[in-house]
């Protein structure tokens, strides 16, 4: 399978329009991710069942059972509600489910993407699963698309060569070499990080002008300055800043 037959971009704009690309995982690296859950939640499960049988005196048949089925409907939600998105598998793979505008998943979202699990793989038949996720441009599933998720790329998957998310292996920013690299006041989440990269990447076809005044509106938010306060720093200073963190953050 190739490389675009496997992966593909989706665009999204935040409510202050703020445009970045998402890259939803294709389907060998899901796969991949749930393998690796099956096996975490096999495990557990025989250890509540060993458990169960050692201590019998102090876990009742019923409790065992309780566990298991709250291992069995619960360990993906409670793992994405938690840990930002992801389970062990997805962890590994470097993958995470968010909102379908890209914002982190809620628990409302990621409770109806895992009770949809269920007609995914009605009968163990994971070919409806297999089905939604080809003839969905962001390799959906039956779940996803109830719960409005998708399961994207993350900025530090740990598998280098086909592994590598996209977004890693995106020719580089050659602009970018002559700017200082900048550090913002505080640490930025995923989606702050992939807007600021949108923002260099298209740098070049904003237009001086165009891209001192996007640059403008988040350079005193990201230097620690008050929303509502006036610039400190003369607009184009503002654009390098933002390149700059581009620059630390891609590296290049």
């Amino acid at each position: 399978m190739s490389a675009s037959q496997a992966d593909s971009s989706f665009g999204v704009q935040t409510p202050e329009g703020t445009e970045f690309v998402l890259y939803p995982a294709g389907i060998p690296i899901r796969a991949c991710a749930w393998a690796i859950d099956v096996l975490i939640q096999g495990s557990l499960t025989i250890a509540v069942i060993i458990s169960s049988e050692i201590l019998s005196w102090a876990m009742g048949f019923w409790f065992s059972l309780i566990l298991i089925f709250l291992l069995d409907w619960f360990y993906h939600t409670a793992f994405e509600i938690f840990w930002r998105g992801q389970s062990p598998g997805k962890r590994i793979m470097g993958v995470r489910v968010v909102r379908g505008d890209g914002s982190p998943v809620n628990p409302g979202a990621s409770f109806l993407r895992n009770l949809l699990r269920f007609a995914d793989t009605f009968m163990f038949n994971y070919l409806i699963a297999f089905i939604c996720m080809m003839v969905s441009p962001a390799f959906r599933r039956l779940g996803d698309w109830v719960g409005d998720t998708l399961v994207v790329y993350t900025a530090n998957a740990r598998f280098s060569g086909r592994f590598t998310p996209p977004i890693l292996r995106r020719p580089g920013m050659p602009w970018l070499a002559d700017i200082p690299m900048a550090s913002p006041s505080r640490k930025l989440d995923y989606e702050e990080k992939q807007a600021i990269l949108s923002f260099a990447r298209r740098y070049p076809l904003l237009g001086r002008a165009r891209a001192n005044e996007i640059a403008g509106i988040w350079a005193d938010k990201l230097r620690g300055g008050t929303p509502g306060q006036s610039l400190q720093a003369p607009q184009s200073e503002s654009s390098t800043y933002l390149l700059g963190i581009a620059h630390s953050i891609g590296g290049v």
